[in-house]
């Protein structure tokens, strides 16, 4: 767990460097992410850390509060009194480096195998701190370009990556749809220069991209004819339009977003 956690602290200095210097204003701003400024996207991410880390070290407490939420009781912003809204955008990003640590710290000890309660199924200490990458990788690119600002890209993008891949299934059930039983093949190159495989060699059916792309289309922040990928084949023309690495109702990139 040691890496995915150096990863997951290195995607937060990442995003820690967008938002230095930022002015109480600009963090008011909208960011591509409809309805979402800075602000609220920092708000977003911290209380979902809180959540993971209540899983991890108090799982009874996480528990009742997942029974709460589902019965209408609550939400994750509502999660230790904190009114949020009267806090500056520096006050809410000290908040939110506070608990992203204290998240990472209670996963560091763990097995990768380790089983850890969310929302929807329990996941694996390993997935559930990859799922956080990712979702700090995708909002960070919100805040990012809000600013026109650019965002590194490191091999930590094989994270996001991975998910991508493991959630083609997820990408049609989303949908109501039936997954295919054809699989289909992923070749990335990663901006170390080396290629990242998923899926067998002989496979009709073939993604080729940059894993930078890739990400930013199975995170829909960009749609997939935006973006620059090279798919062969009807299933993987159709999942890249349907992909979704993410939980939540079905949704799309939005058209025409630039940035990312």
């Amino acid at each position: 767990m040691r890496a995915i956690c150096d990863d997951l602290d290195a995607e937060t200095q990442a995003l820690s460097d967008v938002v230095a210097g930022l002015t109480e204003d600009e963090w008011r701003l909208p960011t591509p992410a409809a309805g979402w400024d800075t602000h609220e996207t920092i708000i977003h991410l911290g209380t979902a850390d809180v959540a993971a880390s209540m899983a991890v070290l108090d799982p009874d407490a996480f528990l009742a509060l997942k029974e709460d939420m589902l019965k209408g009781g609550g939400s994750l912003h509502s999660i230790g009194d904190v009114d949020f809204q009267a806090m500056s955008g520096q006050e809410v990003w000290a908040w939110f480096a506070s608990e992203r640590t204290r998240m990472t710290e209670a996963f560091r000890p763990l097995g990768p195998k380790d089983r850890i309660p969310w929302f929807g199924p329990d996941m694996s200490a390993l997935s559930f701190a990859t799922a956080r990458l990712m979702e700090t990788w995708s909002h960070s690119h919100d805040v990012a370009d809000t600013f026109g600002a650019q965002y590194p890209q490191s091999d930590r993008l094989r994270h996001v990556a991975h998910i991508g891949v493991t959630t083609r299934g997820w990408s049609y059930v989303n949908r109501g749809m039936e997954p295919p039983e054809t699989p289909v093949r992923v070749e990335l190159a990663s901006p170390s220069g080396e290629l990242w495989t998923w899926g067998p060699n002989d496979c009709e059916d073939v993604v080729i991209a940059d894993a930078y792309e890739f990400c930013l289309v199975v995170t829909q922040r960009r749609r997939a004819h935006e973006a620059e990928i090279e798919v062969r084949g009807d299933l993987a023309a159709e999942w890249m339009e349907l992909a979704q690495a993410f939980a939540g109702p079905a949704t799309d990139a939005p058209e025409g977003r630039v940035g990312g």
